[in-house]
């Protein structure tokens, strides 16, 4: 039989060996384990990674577009907003042109015609005026004349009473007014020539 420092040291390298095996064996499981691991980042790279990197690339791609839509738009719509206005300051400025020339030329045409058309008033009233002298000749019962002895008697001095007055009010309407009646008349006949 064998010595016993000789079983000693044939169990010891026994058991060096079973824990060389157990270390390389459990060397072997950390690499099939890592191998297993790498193998699911791989797998977890293609069917979640990629995809999601490819969802956000775009997602991504998708926002640009719809911003610079977006922009285009709000370009477009500030250009028709600023041509728009252009359009309605200048249809205002041509409006409010086309007001004061207007107002020009009737301010021209009421500075010609302010006298004929005063005179125009007073010619269609001068049928009431006359008959506002007359009327209380025509509501009298009897009239009594006195007369000095020269000059026309009777009706037609009566008559010529209505006339004289009727005579003096141009004259009287000049003084009230400042519209000389011959004047504005004249003026008118001559516009109505060089017409």
């Amino acid at each position: 039989s064998a010595p016993p420092t000789q079983v000693a040291k044939t169990k010891q390298q026994i058991e060096e060996q079973r824990v060389q095996v157990q270390v390389v064996e459990r060397a072997q499981q950390v690499a099939v384990q890592e191998q297993e691991i790498a193998r699911r980042e791989k797998e977890l790279e293609a069917r979640v990674r990629k995809p999601a990197e490819a969802e956000r690339y775009k997602l991504e791609r998708l926002a640009e577009a719809e911003k610079s839509q977006l922009i285009m738009q709000a370009e477009a719509e500030a250009e028709s907003v600023r041509m728009r206005g252009e359009a309605e300051a200048f249809a205002i400025g041509a409006r409010a042109r086309a007001e004061a020339e207007q107002m020009a030329k009737k301010a021209e045409a009421f500075q010609l015609y302010q006298e004929a058309a005063q005179l125009d008033m007073l010619l269609e009233k001068l049928p009431q005026v006359a008959e506002e002298i007359s009327g209380p000749l025509t509501s009298a019962n009897k009239i009594t004349l006195v007369s000095s002895g020269s000059g026309t008697m009777g009706a037609a001095k009566v008559t010529g009473e209505v006339l004289d007055i009727l005579t003096r009010l141009p004259e009287s309407v000049e003084r009230l007014t400042g519209v000389s009646i011959s004047q504005v008349r004249s003026q008118v006949g001559a516009e109505e020539q060089n017409c």
